[in-house]
């Protein structure tokens, strides 16, 4: 009896302990909600005006009901599978490991092409209130010492972020109080809310166009997955959560639109790579430093958050064996993976001293298509999977219309981004090869040597 107690204290002792449900609907709403209000509408409503016109809210509406359908995907997926791993976890599930690793990759590259992105964004118009430096120079060395904080440690790395996502959303609300106030003073111009179109794209192109880069806005809610395992009652919470949070961002992400179109005109709107502050100027009363400063906070926290999740992406890729040994190597002090870090940042250093920002923005956006595209198919090939428990169940049209969004968003992108993109995607694909490869000969070696084993045992 004493051993059979021993023995099943060992077996508990050795199963792996469940996550701590800690998470609340309302803490996972702001999770979410921080992971998407962030920089990109910061640096990208400039570059939306100039592909879409003065009606900049228009594509920021339509990339938000496109962003939806793909949630609902992610919610079904989440509370079916409430498990870290996301897309990935998803993709090995429907189609197996290569397509699961193509989906993580597809994540890491999309990590890496957004730090770049908001490191150019960093060296514009904002970073010009107060010094006037070459765009490039201030990319790699804003990289570089976003690398240097990631690589001090992740607890110095996050202690800032609650304080400076108040203050990005707080810059927020000040562009629509000024936007409003400028207007009811008798100012601005109420008629550019309803120009749509291009002298090279009429009115459905232009807003097909705009909304690549405004999708750009609502990424950040796949990584919420992750938080799924951790949130009290996923079925109920995670849904309600995430859809709650989009719609948020997306409110406040309009005003925004509303007031920048109706305070600036487009041409000036687009030209500038701080097109938030042209509204602070316009209306006056916030002085253009001071706002500036706000803006280069919450592009400064983006990259760095985006940056920490890249690199930890790639090491635990690389624990797992799917990425070359060398990125699991850590500082012995600090224990951080300086390897990771040091690879991603090249990486995004090369990407922002190749690309502009709207051509970087439009890149992530096609590699997050892939995953999304996955993730969508996902959905239906797991139908007859009952999964763990009782789950969230969308209706088959929102994967099916989340399918169709993808490739109609896809079409939209210029050649020169899809030729970048494949380019990685290619890289992925080599990748997940070698990586299926070496796991069937690792599984085949260790089926022989049971094989090996039991043959020599005595009948």
């Amino acid at each position: 009896m004493g051993h059979e107690a021993g023995t099943r204290a060992r077996g508990t002792a050795q199963e792996p302990k469940a996550l701590k449900r800690a998470l609340t609907t309302p803490l996972l709403y702001f999770f979410i909600l921080g992971d998407v209000l962030g920089a990109g509408v910061y640096v990208l409503v400039g570059q939306v005006a100039a592909d879409a016109g003065g009606a900049v809210w228009v594509p920021l509406v339509v990339a938000l009901l496109l962003a939806l359908l793909t949630a609902a995907s992610y919610a079904e997926l989440a509370t079916k599978y409430p498990r870290a791993g996301g897309a990935s976890h998803y993709a090995t599930r429907a189609f197996g490991p290569f397509a699961g690793f193509v989906a993580g990759f597809c994540m890491l590259a999309a990590g890496i092409v957004s730090v770049a992105a908001l490191a150019r964004g960093f060296g514009g118009d904002y970073l010009s209130a107060f010094v006037t430096l070459p765009v490039a120079l201030v990319a790699v060395v804003f990289l570089a010492l976003l690398a240097l904080v990631n690589a001090r440690g992740i607890k110095e790395s996050t202690r800032a972020n609650v304080v400076a996502t108040v203050v990005e959303v707080g810059g927020l609300a000040v562009v629509v109080v000024l936007g409003a106030w400028l207007l009811l003073r008798g100012d601005g111009d109420l008629g550019r809310l309803t120009d749509l179109g291009t002298p090279e794209k009429g009115a459905a192109a232009a807003v097909l166009s705009g909304s690549v880069l405004a999708y750009y806005s609502f990424v950040g809610f796949e990584t919420s997955v992750n938080v799924a395992e951790e949130t009290r009652n996923p079925r109920r919470s995670y849904p309600r959560a995430l859809f709650g949070a989009l719609a948020t961002a997306g409110a406040v992400y309009v005003l925004v639109g509303l007031a920048a179109s109706a305070a600036v005109p487009t041409a000036q709107l687009a030209g500038s790579s701080g097109p938030l502050l042209e509204v602070v100027k316009e209306a006056g009363g916030v002085p253009p430093k001071l706002f500036s400063a706000v803006a280069l906070v919450a592009v400064a926290n983006g990259a760095l958050l985006t940056g920490i999740m890249s690199s930890r992406l790639a090491y635990g890729m690389a624990k797992d064996g799917l990425l070359p040994g060398v990125l699991t190597k850590v500082l012995p002090g600090r224990r951080t993976p300086w390897a990771a870090i040091a690879v991603t940042t090249g990486l995004a250093m090369l990407l922002a001293l190749t690309g502009s920002v709207a051509t970087l923005a439009s890149t992530l956006v096609l590699l997050l298509l892939v995953v999304f595209l996955m993730v969508n198919t996902a959905v239906l090939v797991l139908r007859r999977d009952p999964g763990e428990g009782d789950h969230f169940r969308t209706p088959v049209v929102l994967p099916v219309l989340g399918i169709a969004s993808c490739v109609l968003l896809a079409t939209q992108i210029e050649a020169a981004v899809w030729l970048r993109g494949l380019a990685i995607v290619a890289a992925g694909a080599v990748l997940a090869a070698i990586s299926v490869a070496r796991r069937s000969r690792r599984t085949d070696e260790g089926e022989g040597r049971r094989a090996d084993v039991d043959a020599s045992r005595p009948g």
